[in-house]
């Protein structure tokens, strides 16, 4: 949901302003549903998430690939996503993110996701991996390991 919290988006745009952003107190960490015990450590998930702009896209794709909790991101075109907010119609452009990692680096990668995303409510859907590529799983598995 497009509902921005001020503060995260100033960090996740390396301290850039946030003029015009609505500000919300929100405990992320509160909101997160464990994975860890869902996958097996060696698993591969897809993580689906979005941003509102392609600076931020950018910008959360470099920190989860550069941490190593991401072994690729894809970053989409921009969208026309529409949902109700608090009861309201809304729509907004967002750039859709593609986020292949292992269940091992799950969680904390969501709960870094989460800590630079501006939305009051991101998308974070987690999504297994059922088969593929032999090399490409391995070298997934290779670029996250911790």
């Amino acid at each position: 949901m497009p509902v921005a919290r001020a503060g995260a988006l100033a960090r996740a745009q390396g301290g850039m302003g946030a003029s015009g952003v609505k500000s919300f107190a929100f405990s992320y960490l509160e909101k997160v549903l464990p994975v860890t015990s869902l996958y097996a450590d060696h698993d591969v998930v897809v993580i689906l998430s979005n941003a509102p702009d392609m600076l931020l896209a950018k910008r959360i794709a470099h920190v989860l690939v550069e941490e190593h909790l991401a072994a690729c991101v894809n970053l989409g075109v921009a969208g026309l996503s529409m949902y109700m907010w608090q009861g309201e119609l809304e729509g907004a452009e967002e750039v859709p993110l593609t986020i292949k990692t292992t269940g091992s680096r799950a969680q904390e990668l969501i709960e870094r996701l989460m800590s630079l995303h501006p939305y009051e409510v991101p998308e974070v859907l987690v999504l297994p991996v059922l088969g593929g590529s032999v090399s490409y799983l391995e070298w997934v598995r290779a670029q996250v390991q911790g």
